[in-house]
């Protein structure tokens, strides 16, 4: 008798610590997403510099995007917490299906984009040029400010090339941003006053000489992701077997 009053005992020890557990996962999880959401709101009232550099996704904003994202990681972080602290099935078992769903669909992602990474690179260099053709012009301030922030960071000039530059103007000039030593029109200068290197191979390199810190991230991400799940799916079998036992 006193065998199974310290077993349950012990039982009941361990479900409160994975409640706290996950609570406390969650009321994070919840936090970095409202810290996400806030940065997000912040540049789209105040920054339009940090625009997408698309012309066929012109949603694909980095504001945009943290919107999305700090809003999904808020939802699920409060389904997490209300499910731990009530111990509700129903909450407890959406919170699993939509953190397994984003899951998936991060692991597809990933193996999509090294499928097709050849065909992936060829639609982004088009459609980044096709976006040229928006630079300077009304209602895409945005646009040309990304444009103007990439070029003179990364001291390249054009997508592939500098002569990118020359089908926007219908003339032998790229903007003012892509020059080595930046003054007014210092873009209709010859061309050895500008930068020649890709933008877009000079990002891939980045990426490239970053790749450890991204592949770290990923994992911590994957990490909690995979804890997540592992404390609500075992929340969910307790709180079962608990009805079962009152049934």
């Amino acid at each position: 008798m006193r065998a199974e009053l310290r077993r349950c005992r012990m039982a009941e020890g361990c479900v409160m610590a994975l409640r706290y557990g996950m609570v406390f996962f969650n009321l994070l999880f919840w936090l970095g997403g409202c810290g996400i959401l806030g940065v997000g709101v912040w540049l789209s009232v105040t920054q339009g510099n940090f625009a997408t550099l698309s012309s066929s996704l012109p949603s694909l904003s980095a504001a945009n995007l943290l919107i999305a994202v700090g809003t999904i990681i808020m939802v699920i972080g409060c389904l997490g917490c209300v499910g731990a602290v009530k111990e509700s099935r129903p909450i407890l078992l959406t919170f699993f299906i939509l953190l397994l769903l984003i899951f998936v669909l991060e692991i597809l992602s990933i193996m999509l984009f090294f499928i097709y990474q050849d065909k992936i690179d060829h639609y982004a260099q088009r459609d980044l040029k096709k976006g040229l053709q928006l630079f300077g012009t009304e209602g895409n301030v945005g646009l040309t400010n990304a444009w103007m922030i990439v070029q003179t960071d990364f001291r390249c000039c054009g997508v592939t090339n500098h002569t990118d530059w020359f089908e926007v103007y219908n003339a032998t000039r790229v903007p003012d941003s892509c020059c080595l030593e930046y003054s007014d029109n210092c873009g209709l200068d010859n061309p050895g006053t500008w930068w020649t290197a890709p933008c877009y191979e000079r990002v891939k390199d980045w990426l490239n000489e970053n790749l450890v810190a991204l592949w770290i991230f990923a994992l911590c991400t994957a990490l909690t992701q995979i804890l997540g799940l592992v404390f609500s799916m075992t929340m969910f079998c307790q709180a079962v077997k608990v009805e079962t036992f009152y049934a």
